[in-house]
């Protein structure tokens, strides 16, 4: 599911440009392009788009204006022809400040920087939609039924998440992951291991059996899990 771009720009030539860069990436679409910020702010408000390229000075209501009323945290690129406004930019917490005229490398630079945030702090996508779980895989978010995922592996600073389907590695620690996940249906076991409680086919003291996989249950995990099991 590509993510949903508004391009907020009064010069309808800028508004090409990042039209024209954003269509050369199948991660992203352009869900709207608005010349009157007000206009923009609304859109925002009643269809969240997941980043915005937001001009700072526009008639009537200036970017930055905009991006403190805006209602829900949203990533924001801003763009503009002047420097001095970056230190306040970056105040509002943005994910980067490109100068116009803005070059393609570039442009590529703040995008990967919105795509490490979300990386590592997805959970206001998650809480939207609790039955799937969204993570980034080959340049690209995948969306995980909760329901198919079996076990997730933690591998220093990746994961393995193994489902019904086949399996999916993702740069995040398994650390990360497990605050993004329900209690009631996952249970971290082992410092390597968090499995789904629905797929737990049978136990004993010290492993956990998972269709054919047994998976080893960690020490200092061992009275949670059992107390967790009834």
């Amino acid at each position: 599911m590509p993510y949903r771009c508004y391009i907020i720009d009064d010069e309808p030539i800028a508004i090409d440009v990042i039209r024209s860069h954003l269509e050369k990436l199948s991660d992203f679409e352009v869900a709207g392009a608005f010349e009157d910020p007000i206009e923009a702010f609304e859109a925002q408000n009643r269809e969240p788009g997941d980043l915005l390229f937001l001009d700072i000075e526009m008639p009537e209501l200036s970017g930055l204006k905009l991006l403190q009323a805006l209602r829900r945290p949203v990533g924001v690129i801003l763009t503009t022809a002047h420097r001095e406004f970056a230190v306040e930019g970056f105040n509002l917490n943005v994910i980067d400040y490109l100068l116009k005229p803005i070059a393609f490398d570039r442009f590529l630079q703040a995008i990967d920087k919105f795509l490490e945030k979300q990386q590592t702090s997805p959970a206001e996508t998650l809480t939207e939609s609790p039955s799937h779980l969204i993570v980034r895989a080959d340049r690209k978010s995948v969306r995980l039924s909760i329901e198919k995922i079996r076990y997730i592996e933690g591998l220093k600073d990746y994961v393995r998440i193994h489902t019904d389907e086949g399996c999916i590695v993702t740069k995040e620690s398994i650390g990360q992951i497990e605050k993004r996940l329900s209690s009631a249906h996952f249970l971290r076991i082992h410092r390597s291991f968090i499995v789904s409680k629905s797929r737990i086919s049978a136990f004993t003291a010290t492993d956990v059996e998972i269709g054919n996989q047994l998976i080893p249950i960690g020490r200092t995990y061992r009275a949670f899990f059992h107390k967790d099991m009834g």
